[in-house]
């Protein structure tokens, strides 16, 4: 018995110290061996890490006009599993309250989306056969505005009571999305951000890096409750907002084109036009468009014609026709062999084994070169280029003038054409714009403004400026001389010969770009397109190119229209009006007098009108003072608050201001201050005056501002204001003149 009982002591003991030493071996296992991994998971129950997104940085135009910013928008989301919670309620099953179906119509109302496709999303399970619980309604309710924003929030709350539910599935949540502030100006130089937040072309993509900039992030520990506990390590890492990017687009002038071109393109409905202005004298890039174009705003609604996001005038090889004779011509004056009072017999030459004609097929009889010009006549430009300079001569001036590479413009998806001849024939050909010659228009009107501004070569730039708003550096684009390509006094003699294709009304075939009180250099050009291999005789692309003034050339400006309906008409009379048009408006805009007018005068109008100034600091002055100070500068301005003292000031001192911009003056801390007038402002004053004095900023509409409320919700500020885009067109609409 005693034996049993001392075995029965042994065995229950051992079983007691084999389970202490089980649990000392996992507590060694879970707090020793593993130590790291468990501690992760326990930190991850107590610790939250936010994100904080950076600011995409905003494109101006080179006078600080915005061009693309970040702007409010709102996604639509649905959490299927609430929502088929809801199908089953039995009081809303009683009461025939159809949860689904009632947001299946309203999104479809509201969003345009079908409800076939709505009840898929609604009713899609997992991978594990259950409801999921985070659906976005892509893309139609992916970033949307506020007034479809504003009726889904209504429908919600609406629906909510009726239900008396707290959670019916349904969420607007706030964002933020690309806004382009004139909608299609621009918009292949810009580009877009499409619907899941990835830039697509132009500066957009070009500097996606620069303008993205790196998001922030907050890291700290929290209780259950979720409250962040007050004696816990925070980690904090500031986002880096974008910086922003100053274009050398000057914003009148891109309005010019635009405008001019849609009249253009509902006359003759080409396949395409391009037209780019540039300033000659340093490469920058004024303005550059082209038909068929889209709203960056609305992108997807041109999904269906792809031409529409091409930017041609840098991907866009062609055939230029006549408007490649000035190269030929520019060529042949340097060697000394343009004589404009030698004769030639017009009408047709044999050169490469081929017969050439003139466009007239007889052409003018015996004339001078100077005539030849005058007319475009092919015959002259073979003999100038096929037989006086000959191939190797002839191509290496296309080599100097930049064709056959890319200009390295700071836009992607750049072409650098084609040069390619294999037979005598295609020099022939090139010498008057055809054959083996494939161009863009951005090489063409470089190597025209070389010819405009003595000579140089430049490199076009079509950002000014970029500023990275963090640290306050700029980054400045210079001037850049690629090569010195014909002498000055040559360039001189080049445009003057030019100008006499414009000036004689007579027989210049570029005479429809004369333009009354300015100096107007030019050539046509007619390139036949080929169709199925072979040249068709009623297809074609028309163009003109061509400067002014011409003794001081301040814009250069190339037209190609593709294909219009009216082959008869030629460059002469489709493209040369439309240069006549957006040049004498430029001319008129950036201050350049006519001959008739003192230069003096008109100058210094312009300086008035146009000149940049830097925010002084007038911060810490009385406010009487500091009006004083600004209103002796010139400079536009608005004080907020009551208070004695200037506390802060916006734009920052330094800063550079564009033309009327104001400075708002600060008088007291932003939260106690009123919202100042917002009637007629602009998006981006708007923007810029809630931000700043801490105001929720809610808003419908593009353009400037008609009306607004004002509202507070749990202590928070709210404005919404309503835009039209008339106001816009009515404040910035320059004064038209005539210049016929």
């Amino acid at each position: 018995m005693i034996k049993r009982i001392k075995i029965r002591t042994l065995i229950i003991g051992g079983l007691f110290l084999l389970f202490f030493a089980v649990i000392i071996s996992r507590l060694f296992w879970y707090q020793v061996w593993n130590q790291d991994f468990w501690l992760s998971k326990a930190e991850a129950t107590w610790s939250v890490e936010k994100n904080i997104p950076a600011k995409r940085g905003t494109i101006f135009d080179q006078n600080g006009e915005v061009l693309a910013m970040d702007a409010p928008a709102y996604d639509v989301v649905l959490n299927p599993k609430v929502i088929q919670e809801l199908r089953t309620n039995d009081k809303l099953v009683k009461d025939r309250i159809d949860v689904e179906r009632l947001i299946v119509e309203k999104l479809h109302e509201v969003l345009g989306k079908s409800e076939d496709e709505l009840y898929q999303l609604v009713r899609k399970l997992n991978d594990k056969g259950k409801y999921h619980v985070y659906r976005e309604v892509r893309s139609e309710g992916w970033k949307i505005n506020q007034e479809p924003a504003d009726k889904l929030t209504t429908f919600i709350s609406d629906l909510k009571k009726q239900t008396e539910q707290a959670d019916i599935g349904l969420y607007v949540l706030r964002d933020t999305k690309r806004y382009y502030a004139k909608n299609t100006l621009a918009s292949h130089v810009l580009g877009y951000i499409n619907k899941e937040g990835k830039p697509v072309g132009g500066i957009e993509s070009q500097f996606n890096d620069l303008l993205d900039g790196t998001d922030g992030k907050l890291n700290y520990q929290k209780d259950r409750q979720g409250n962040k506990l007050p004696s816990a390590n925070e980690l904090y890492a500031p986002a880096q907002d974008g910086s922003n990017i100053y274009l050398t687009i000057d914003r009148t002038i891109q309005q010019y084109i635009e405008e001019a071109m849609k009249k253009v393109y509902n006359q003759y409905s080409p396949q395409s036009m391009t037209v780019i202005a540039a300033d000659p004298s340093t490469g920058d890039i004024l303005g550059m468009t082209n038909l068929p174009t889209f709203d960056p705003n609305k992108y997807w609604e041109s999904a269906k014609d792809l031409r529409s996001f091409n930017n041609l005038a840098v991907s866009g090889g062609y055939e230029p026709g006549s408007t490649f004779k000035i190269v030929t011509l520019a060529a042949a004056v340097q060697e000394n062999l343009f004589n404009p009072n030698d004769y030639f017999q017009s009408g047709s030459i044999v050169a490469g084994g081929r017969r050439i004609h003139d466009h007239n097929k007889v052409g003018w009889g015996t004339i001078p070169y100077l005539e030849g010009l005058k007319r475009s006549s092919n015959v002259a430009f073979v003999k100038l280029g096929f037989e006086k300079l000959g191939e190797t001569q002839f191509k290496s001036y296309i080599d100097q003038f930049g064709f056959g590479k890319k200009t390295g413009i700071e836009l992607p998806g750049e072409i650098g054409g084609k040069i390619h001849f294999q037979y005598p024939a295609d020099v022939a050909a090139a010498s008057y714009g055809h054959g083996q010659l494939v161009v863009t228009p951005l090489q063409q009107i470089m190597a025209v403004s070389a010819v405009a501004n003595g000579g140089k070569l430049m490199t076009p730039h079509i950002v000014k400026k970029i500023v990275d708003p963090m640290t306050g550096k700029v980054e400045t684009r210079e001037p850049e001389v690629l090569r010195q390509v014909l002498k000055p006094d040559i360039s001189k003699q080049v445009s003057e010969y030019l100008e006499q294709v414009v000036s004689d009304q007579k027989i210049g075939t570029g005479k429809n770009a004369y333009i009354e009180g300015y100096r107007v250099a030019g050539k046509t050009g007619t390139a036949l397109k080929v169709i199925n291999g072979k040249y068709d005789d009623v297809r074609s692309v028309v163009s003109f190119i061509g400067y002014a003034p011409v003794d001081n050339p301040k814009i250069a400006l190339i037209v190609v229209v593709d294909d219009p309906n009216d082959f008869y008409a030629g460059g002469g009379f489709v493209a040369a009006p439309l240069f006549k048009e957006i040049v004498s408006k430029s001319l008129r805009h950036m201050g350049v007098p006519t001959t008739t007018e003192s230069q003096t005068s008109v100058q210094e109008k312009k300086q008035t009108m146009t000149t940049l100034a830097k925010a002084p600091n007038i911060q810490g002055l009385k406010p009487f003072e500091a009006k004083k100070r600004l209103a002796e500068k010139g400079i536009v301005f608005e004080t907020v608050g009551a208070g004695v003292e200037v506390k802060r000031q916006y734009p920052e001192p330094g800063t550079e201001l564009a033309v009327g911009q104001r400075i708002y003056l600060l008088t007291d801390e932003p939260t106690k201050m009123p919202l100042p007038e917002l009637k007629g402002k602009s998006l981006r004053d708007v923007l810029e005056i809630t931000s700043l004095l801490e105001w929720k900023l809610t808003m419908e509409g593009e353009g400037y501002v008609k009306e607004y409320t004002k509202s507070t919700e749990n202590g928070q500020r709210i404005v919404h204001v309503k835009l039209e885009p008339t106001l816009a067109l009515e404040a910035d609409k320059p004064d038209e003149e005539k210049t016929e």
